[in-house]
């Protein structure tokens, strides 16, 4: 194992389980898992921690477990995930004209165009998350993926930008840091799992990732290596088997173990015949529900999310054969059988299921290479994206070059004064994103002040 690679762990805040996962990059690049807890989640409904209490119990008792795997573990800051249907994404373009036109475009410029986003109007009560640059333009020329070492008159991008809702991201904060924990960085729960199960030829091919969890689905559209859409759409697992529960009238445990067991997407594909036998509640007589009849609700459910994956596709006009990578399925709800036939189906794209094993290491437990975990692989990607960006950063600023005895002391004042610049530099960058996109305001801060303001 690489021991000089920093041990990081992933967060994820769901509506059925919280997972802490623990990840430390090998020699070849690969994730090892070093730690891995779960619970049952209790507190969140639809990707929103609504009981901050019941939340702090089961992020401790998933942190319990996590330790239990690996008595050597001492975890103190988590990348977690961030969704809910109060997440909205718009688009917005930004242009600057350049005072020092006659030399190359800077890093400092491409940072101004991103600030200037930031002053985007959005409704009272919302708060804009991330600012993520889609394609720049340099004077006439279109589709630039970087600019920087351009030269020209103006420069501009296409944004897309992320909101949230204030008091949602407040709650989750509350509940890491009463937890004991620090949140490192929030990240866009359907981001995090793009990266955990696509590839770079996913990229450029076009693809949508579909992670069904289980209070909501959560989509991003990718095309032409460029993230063209996100969206959370507020049902996913737990709508079904809620349907399950009252369309059948069982206890919402059996309705899971249902759908779990013996459920299907497709209802022509389930046994006419068959018979699922539950036992009588005090006394009652065992109840018989036919497995056509549960596949019928089931299937009722999933086309309604496939319908809103097609409506939202159709919006950025990629609901035909433009997205080449197809419908990448993840997420708890992505091993329901016969899932990827109803999507083809329904969307009219090819379909498959994404795993996260494509990062990990051999030899990990088989259970996280379920889809179900892809989100919290994606945050330990997301840790090792900012932890490689910021020490090249470093290792630039720290460059050593000899030099004869007698520069040295003028040269201890220009150090002096390069340091602070790069510092100062260095504290405004937001940079250049990837495609799943850097969380650039550290929200935690922030919302600190206000709450200070508040007091």
């Amino acid at each position: 194992m690489n021991t000089e690679q920093p041990i990081i762990v992933g967060l994820d805040i769901g509506t059925t389980k919280i997972a802490a996962i623990a990840g430390r990059k090998n020699e070849f690049g690969k994730l090892e898992i070093i730690g891995f807890g779960r619970a049952n989640s209790n507190g969140v409904k639809h990707g929103q921690v609504l009981n901050i209490d019941e939340t702090i119990k089961a992020i401790k008792m998933a942190l319990d477990n996590c330790y239990a795997s690996n008595p050597n573990l001492d975890i103190n800051e988590v990348y977690v995930g961030i969704a809910g249907h109060h997440i909205k994404s718009l688009q917005t373009r930004g242009d600057i004209v350049r005072h020092q036109n006659e030399e190359e475009i800077s890093q400092k410029e491409i940072d101004q165009l991103i600030a200037d986003q930031y002053k985007t109007y959005i409704p009272a009560g919302d708060q804009i998350i991330d600012v993520i640059p889609q394609e720049f333009t340099v004077d006439n020329f279109q589709n630039i993926p970087n600019p920087i070492g351009y030269g020209g008159v103006k420069v501009g991008a296409n944004f897309h930008i992320i909101t949230g809702d204030k008091n949602a991201i407040r709650n989750i904060n509350r509940a890491v840091e009463k937890s004991g924990l620090r949140t490192k960085d929030l990240v866009l729960q359907p981001l995090a799992s793009s990266s955990a199960v696509m590839g770079q030829e996913d990229l450029e091919a076009g693809v949508a990732i579909v992670d069904i969890g289980g209070g909501t689905t959560d989509l991003a559209v990718f095309y032409e290596g460029i993230l063209k859409h996100t969206v959370v759409i507020p049902f996913g697992g737990e709508n079904i088997t809620n349907d399950i529960k009252t369309g059948l009238g069982v206890l919402k445990t059996q309705a899971e173990q249902m759908k779990v067991q013996f459920g299907s997407a497709l209802s022509n594909e389930a046994k006419a015949n068959a018979v699922i036998t539950i036992p009588g509640l005090r006394g009652m007589p065992p109840k018989e529900i036919s497995v056509k009849t549960l596949a019928n609700i089931i299937q009722a459910r999933m086309s309604e999310i496939m319908d809103f994956v097609t409506f939202h596709l159709k919006q950025v006009g990629l609901d035909n054969k433009m997205l080449n990578g197809g419908i990448v399925l993840t997420g708890g709800g992505a091993q329901l059988k016969h899932l990827i036939q109803l999507t083809e189906y329904t969307t009219g794209l090819n379909a498959r299921i994404g795993y996260p094993n494509e990062h990990l290491a051999p030899g990990h437990i088989e259970e996280l290479a379920k889809p179900t975990y892809s989100t919290c692989i994606g945050l330990i990607l997301k840790g090792y994206s900012d932890y490689e960006h910021n020490r090249k950063q470093f290792e630039m600023q720290h460059v050593r070059v000899e030099v004869p005895e007698g520069l040295k002391r003028q040269q201890q004042v220009e150090e002096t004064v390069e340091f602070e610049a790069a510092r100062e530099e260095k504290k405004n960058r937001k940079g250049l994103k990837d495609f799943w996109g850097k969380f650039k305001i550290t929200l935690i801060d922030l919302f600190k002040e206000e709450e200070d303001k508040a007091l």
